[in-house]
């Protein structure tokens, strides 16, 4: 099979599926060959679950056969390893977890329904911490367009699994960007949900509400189909009521003229950011773009405030917070041993002030929403990261290091904003650009109709890496 049947995306595959162009088991095939050429290099996958996604390839012909309709039959689909998945041990970047899952999460159990086959669990740096996909235990994951760079973090295996068509969608989590940063660094949709707009069942929420499920993928279809088959059921605070129609509807319909701000300035958390020209000038391009499409275009700062003073705390808080869960603490990194300390060395009354700050940044930088309908800035301060960029470094300098170059992402987590990266072209270094566009609370629907309206105008789901 050639790889343009990698590369079709899970939307396209299933409607193969359905045609009869390709059956279940040679699709699962296909993808579990492609798996076992180009994993040895890219380090995305923590376990390939072959011989079940056989299985179930054969049971999705079954249904096939008896007249089933379901919206990913036959797709094989990847899971971070930080979800619980039946049978396996969510080893969350670690080796210190050995009690295997009795049921799938709530996520999980809602692919199955819809008929995707989980082929692998997916790499994530340990505890999903850091915007990087390195660990002792599981050694570095790479990106598909330059091996020595990092295909960013924390969902930076399912980042290289689709980016390379090894899978044509994974799952992937968000608690400060690790949606949209690998999405930027490889090439891809990614987009961040609102909070609550998936479900953490059978939990209630992770890192005390900064946290989000979601996925990747080449295609702004295939997110929002992902969207309509995964989110409902929550019971988080401050989950969003459904939408008014489909996702997959609103990312066929043009958005209308909408008001869009555009800033570069970043909110500043433990040091000064740094921010290349080069993500910039994409700022600056895609605001032309929109401009050239109809809409009312203008540039306005959001006003963070003093929002890190915030944001800090509640991240470190839900850091240690994990890292106190783990059954075997003693075979963490010392990094990860680092990160759970200063959570616990923070004073109760600071993180309960950031709690309570949050309700009143919401009010102010959510502002900006009275007057403009999304908001386009940077994803990250430059392209994809080298590899090992922060290796032996300890919790402090690496969280300052990672606020430093990764500013703009969080203060959504933070707010509960829904957030995406879009694709915006291929740098002077060979790496992808992107820029990240930010909605209301709760209105993933217009993101994902605009987002359907770029891509159109530039395509990007057919540019490849160049070697995969």
């Amino acid at each position: 099979m050639s790889d343009d049947l990698a590369f079709a995306g899970a939307a396209k595959q299933a409607e193969m599926v359905r045609a009869g162009e390709v059956s279940p088991t040679e699709l699962v095939q296909h993808c579990l060959d492609r798996i076992g050429r180009l994993d040895p290099q890219l380090n995305a996958f923590r376990k390939v679950l072959a011989e079940k996604a056989l299985l179930e390839a054969q049971q999705a012909e079954a249904r096939l056969k008896a007249g089933e309709e379901r919206p990913l039959l036959g797709v094989p689909i990847a899971i971070k390893d930080e979800v619980a998945v039946a049978g396996e041990v969510t080893m969350f970047g670690t080796d210190a977890f050995t009690e295997p899952a009795t049921e799938d999460c709530e996520m999980v159990r809602r692919l199955r329904e819809a008929g995707a086959i989980v082929v692998g669990l997916t790499h994530l740096p340990e505890l999903a911490i850091c915007g990087f996909t390195e660990s002792a235990t599981y050694g570095v994951t790479r990106n598909p367009w330059d091996p020595q760079r990092s295909p960013a973090g924390s969902s930076g295996g399912s980042a290289a699994a689709v980016a390379s068509g090894m899978v044509s969608i994974a799952s992937a989590g968000d608690g400060g960007g690790s949606i949209r940063l690998p999405a930027a660094s490889c090439g891809l949709f990614g987009l961040k949900p609102s909070r609550g707009r998936i479900s953490f069942a059978p939990g209630l929420e992770y890192w005390n509400g900064l946290a989000v499920n979601g996925c990747l993928s080449r295609s702004v279809i295939d997110s929002a189909l992902y969207l309509d088959i995964t989110s409902g059921g929550s019971k988080e605070p401050g989950a969003p009521p459904p939408p008014e129609r489909p996702f997959v509807e609103s990312a066929q319909t043009p958005p209308g003229k909408l008001r869009v701000a555009y800033s570069t300035l970043a909110p500043r958390a433990a040091a000064p950011p740094t921010v290349d020209r080069v993500v910039k000038d994409a700022v600056a391009d895609a605001a032309e773009l929109m401009r050239s499409l109809g809409h009312e275009v203008a540039e306005r700062d959001p006003d963070w405030g003093g929002i890190g003073n915030n944001i800090t705390p509640r991240f470190l808080r839900g850091v240690s917070e994990t890292v106190d869960e783990v059954p075997h603490p003693e075979r963490l990194e010392s990094r990860t041993r680092g990160f759970g300390r200063l959570g616990r060395r923070l004073p109760d009354f600071l993180f309960e002030r950031a709690l309570h700050g949050r309700e009143i940044d919401a009010a102010r930088i959510n502002s900006l929403f009275d007057s403009h309908d999304v908001l386009i800035t940077p994803v990250m301060g430059g392209t994809a990261i080298p590899i090992r960029r922060w290796e032996g470094k300890n919790a402090i300098r690496t969280v300052i290091g990672m606020s430093r170059f990764y500013p703009y992402c969080v203060p959504w987590n933070h707010l509960g904003n829904p957030a995406m990266s879009v694709p915006m072209g291929i740098a002077a270094d060979g790496l992808p650009l992107a820029v990240q566009i930010v909605g209301r609370p709760g209105d993933e629907a217009t993101l994902l109709s605009l987002a359907g309206q770029l891509e159109a105008e530039r395509p990007w789901a057919d540019k490849r890496p160049p070697v995969f």
